[in-house]
């Protein structure tokens, strides 16, 4: 039996092209309209197997009528690779979920950020005249709840791949997240403002964080991932106003860190700021504390495989160390851990030896 065979509304019906150089946008725009209008059953937009989609940036919005809508997402849809394609309103986005609730987006196809030119023109690799500072986000989910993405693709985003900001209730299974080690600023997942989002499941590798976590947010699980290449898992920067944020029950289990510059690390903006002056800030800076770093290991290219650096005016504390055999990646070569202003304890082995 199929289960999209009723109340489906497919792109192709709508005059989507699907030859990967006809400018599809339109099409995606009447076939999500339908989609999310519609009321009965579980209203499905169907992206075809055996196509691409060349469409241009745009917003799905809601709410829309039924409390379930799925996105049947098995063909490609890729981004135009031109730098002026987005309007001045658009910078920084490509496909943005709005207000929309209850969304499944699964189905085993492709979102191709076609980042190569992108990335060629990125200031933070070629800082000259007319290059690019913001580039666009490849999905994003913008106040948005009950959102549970499951097999999808998602490769080379000009900038971070997956958006969450001031959403809750959201899941991500069986990902694969790719773009090229030298791609600047591309994370794989970005979650910000949110509560109750998990990443399952899945591979990342991005020439920036695999998953970023930033201010306010609140139960975020990651497990089973592999993460690598890039920077690890990241918490923050936390603090670059200066204002007080709240980060909790932050969870990060079964993930394998495979030439990342980082495992698993926490950021404050007065350790790690690219506005100068910035961090010699005498604000009074972020409060760490009840941390735990248990069972963990591996190799490590770097002499400080363990480096807890906090603020001098509001140390770490209660940070915990336990059961942890790090190496060296290079024979014979002896590893050590650094803390500056963090407090805590050991449990069990430590190895480098604890600065605690």
């Amino acid at each position: 039996m199929n289960v999209y065979a009723e109340n489906t509304f497919n792109v192709l019906d709508y005059g989507a092209n699907g030859d990967g150089n006809s400018n599809d946008s339109l099409a995606f725009e009447k076939a999500w309209d339908e989609t999310c209008n519609a009321m009965e059953g579980t209203p499905t937009m169907i992206i075809p197997k055996g196509k691409t989609f060349l469409v241009y940036p745009m917003t799905f919005t809601g709410p829309c009528k039924s409390s379930n809508i799925n996105i049947r997402l098995s063909g490609i849809v890729k981004a135009p690779d031109d730098l002026h394609a987005c309007q001045a309103s658009e910078r920084g986005k490509w496909l943005v979920f709005n207000g929309v609730s209850g969304l499944n987006i699964s189905g085993f196809g492709l979102i191709d950020g076609n980042g190569k030119r992108w990335s060629d023109n990125s200031c933070k690799l070629k800082p000259i005249e007319g290059c690019t500072t913001l580039a666009p986000t490849a999905v994003g989910f913008r106040h948005c709840s009950d959102v549970h993405m499951t097999g999808i693709y998602v490769v080379w985003s000009p900038q971070t791949h997956i958006l969450v900001t001031d959403s809750e209730n959201v899941s991500f299974r069986s990902l694969v997240i790719r773009s090229p080690v030298t791609s600047p600023n591309t994370d794989g997942i970005h979650i910000s403002n949110s509560r109750n989002v998990s990443v399952q499941s899945s591979i990342i590798g991005t020439g920036d964080d695999c998953i970023s976590i930033g201010d306010y947010v609140s139960k975020i699980k990651v497990s089973y991932v592999n993460c690598g290449p890039g920077h690890g898992i990241s918490i923050g920067s936390l603090g670059r106003d200066g204002n007080e944020v709240q980060v909790e029950n932050i969870t990060v289990r079964n993930v394998s860190f495979y030439k990342t510059t980082n495992g698993a690390r926490i950021k404050t903006w007065q350790f790690y700021c690219d506005v100068k002056g910035a961090c010699n800030s005498t604000k009074t800076g972020v409060h760490i504390s009840n941390v735990r770093f248990s069972h963990l290991a591996g190799t490590s290219t770097t002499e400080v495989a363990i480096n807890l650096g906090c603020n001098s005016n509001v140390p770490c504390a209660n940070i915990s160390l336990e059961d942890i055999r790090l190496k060296s990646a290079t024979k014979g070569k002896h590893l050590v851990s650094s803390c500056n202003n963090a407090y805590g304890h050991n449990l069990g082995i430590v190895e480098p030896r604890s600065c605690l």
